[in-house]
């Protein structure tokens, strides 16, 4: 198969599959932003404080602090990657171009395993979390009812259209944000100062197990440039989605770790500190609201990962990577309907039997991968001779190549800390991946 590099693997034009409707151009620059701060701010929010607290104590919030700079830097080579393409597809897209199909279709089965397993993973948080008042609601045909009630559901809003899927992102991202913003507001005026000073000296191996811990936690901004075909104007939006995400999700993260540092006494005790810290704060009723609020965070983030997850699988597929079945694109409602049905039956086998835990270790290591190829993708179309190929940059990282150098750096150095699980499941991840690339070429045929 031949194809003109002006078509859609460049993403030029608008995504098409052969012959048939193009995906529906929807999504503005804030609805981009939500979409990334949907992702990031998840559930692990309303755990996080304590967990770093219980690690660092009072450095915590000049940790995340760090880990939001460090997030900047890769966003920033993701947003200058980006402002070169306009199609669907994010990571998968720019490493096929620069370093060819085979380094790509691993990227991009690594960004659809990394959403289908988080979708699974997110909804039984859910679960659990409405288990709290209904316990029945977490064993048996019960569980499995509500399990395939959500996941049928976003994905029938995913189906809709892009404009719904947008405006339910919008509204559950307003609806995690404003109990956060009201336990920020509330409780800063509280904060007792001196629980603020650092006392404790910092080992490196805490230090080092921290950083990973919340580059993981900033993690799902990456999702932001995957439904760039459904985008207004993509190679402006989407590198402004990036980095406002990474700059409003570490004021939050910031501002919140302050609030639950400065108000609960013995932090690193709490299963929910910002809900005991706003019963101190609030009563009862404060803890009522964050307890919701936790709960549209994680729905938020299901949706996320059912927009995400089917248009990578789309990409994958409208490349010639996959078959064109997952391509289809719904005449009547313009969304790819087979690739939303694919990612959200999978992800509810994943969820049901539990089989994502297993693959939680694996899904950690697949993001890093993404960050690196994205990152020395930026690199790679600087060279002159990619100048004929893809468009120039309309947001380009200063200082030359120090920041993206700075940005595998950081992802080199933080694979290179992850625990031997997450390093066996990030490789035999890679090894399926080539694996089902190797099928995929031995049954592909001319399109």
């Amino acid at each position: 198969m031949t194809r003109d590099f002006h078509d859609t693997t460049l993403g030029v034009t608008d995504a098409r599959p052969r012959n048939g409707p193009t995906l529906k151009r929807e999504l503005g620059p804030w609805d981009l932003t939500a979409i990334g701060i949907n992702q990031v701010i998840g559930g692990a929010v309303f755990a996080m404080p304590a967990v770093v607290a219980a690690r660092v104590g009072a450095w915590s919030p000049w940790f995340i602090v760090a880990v939001g700079f460090a997030s900047l830097l890769i966003a920033a080579s993701f947003a200058e990657v980006s402002s070169r393409f306009t199609a669907t597809g994010g990571p998968y897209l720019y490493t096929r171009e620069a370093f060819g199909r085979f380094t790509a279709f691993e990227v991009g089965w690594m960004q659809w395993f990394t959403r289908v397993a988080s979708w699974a993973s997110v909804i039984n948080v859910l679960v659990a979390s409405l288990g709290f008042y209904w316990p029945s609601l977490t064993a048996g045909p019960t569980r499995l009812a509500l399990l395939t009630a959500i996941i049928a559901a976003l994905a029938l809003i995913n189906i809709l259209g892009i404009q719904q899927s947008a405006w339910t992102v919008n509204a559950l991202t307003i609806g995690k944000l404003v109990p956060i913003a009201l336990f920020i507001i509330v409780g800063l005026p509280a904060v007792q100062m001196a629980r603020l000073h650092p006392v404790q000296a910092l080992s490196f191996s805490s230090a080092s197990a921290t950083a990973l811990l919340l580059v993981y936690t900033f993690g799902g901004y990456e999702v932001i440039p995957v439904p760039a075909g459904e985008a207004k104007d993509p190679r402006r939006a989407v590198p402004f989605a990036l980095i406002t995400t990474i700059l409003v999700v570490t004021v939050v993260f910031v501002l919140a770790q302050v609030v639950a540092l400065g108000t609960l006494p013995d932090l690193p005790a709490s299963k929910t500190p910002l809900a005991d810290a706003s019963a101190i704060l609030m009563g009862a009723t404060g803890a009522a609201v964050i307890t919701l609020g936790a709960v549209l965070s994680t729905l938020g983030n299901n949706m996320g990962q059912a927009l995400s997850g089917s248009r990578t699988l789309f990409a994958l597929a409208e490349q010639g990577d996959l078959p064109a079945f997952f391509a289809r694109v719904s005449r009547r409602f313009r969304t790819p309907v087979n690739a939303i049905v694919c990612t959200a039956a999978v992800s509810l086998v994943l969820a049901a039997t539990g089989t994502f835990v297993s693959m939680a270790a694996a899904s950690a290591m697949s993001r890093l991968v993404m960050y690196l190829a994205t990152c020395a993708a930026t690199l790679q179309f600087r060279r002159r001779s990619f100048d004929a190929r893809v468009p120039e940059a309309t947001t380009r990282v200063p200082f030359g190549p120090v920041i993206p150098l700075a940005a595998m750096a950081i992802v080199v150095a933080i694979l290179a800390g992850a625990t031997p699980d997450q390093k066996l499941g990030g490789i035999v991840t890679l090894a399926v991946g080539a694996g089902l690339f190797g099928v995929a070429v031995l049954t592909r045929t001319t399109r």
